[in-house]
């Protein structure tokens, strides 16, 4: 929050109160360590990307490029929004290639997987969303 406070030029108190109230939000993960970057009222406009594969067009190397293109480019955070292939691969890759916060879509995977599993990702059904 400290760091936040520092990027953002305001006050520890007023990141700590406005994440308490639900107002911004710090995306972390304790087992990767990006830097820290605060969403919401009061603080400067972010800059998202969004990459991912396609079912026609699956390129892992065409996605790293497209991240770390997004991270130099200066963007704050990164969709992966991959619905072909090996969607593990695609996120493992691209989280090792950049220092941004990294999102996705769970949903998209376990539509994927329905595909795989079914041949229709429209027999998607509650115990395979939720086991995905």
């Amino acid at each position: 929050m400290s760091a936040v406070a520092k990027a953002e030029d305001v006050t520890p108190e007023y990141v700590r109160c406005m994440v308490a109230e639900g107002k911004i939000v710090i995306p972390w993960n304790h087992n990767r360590r990006p830097g820290p970057v605060g969403i919401g009222k009061g603080l400067s406009t972010k800059v998202n990307a969004s990459i991912g594969t396609s079912s026609d067009i699956i390129d892992y190397t065409a996605e790293v490029k497209k991240a770390r293109a997004a991270a130099e480019s200066g963007a704050d955070t990164l969709m992966e929004l991959s619905v072909g292939a090996n969607l593990d691969r695609v996120r493992r890759e691209v989280i090792a290639a950049v220092d941004l916060p990294v999102g996705n879509v769970p949903l998209y995977q376990a539509f994927c997987e329905a595909a795989r599993k079914y041949g229709d990702p429209n027999r998607l059904d509650e115990e395979d969303a939720f086991s995905t």
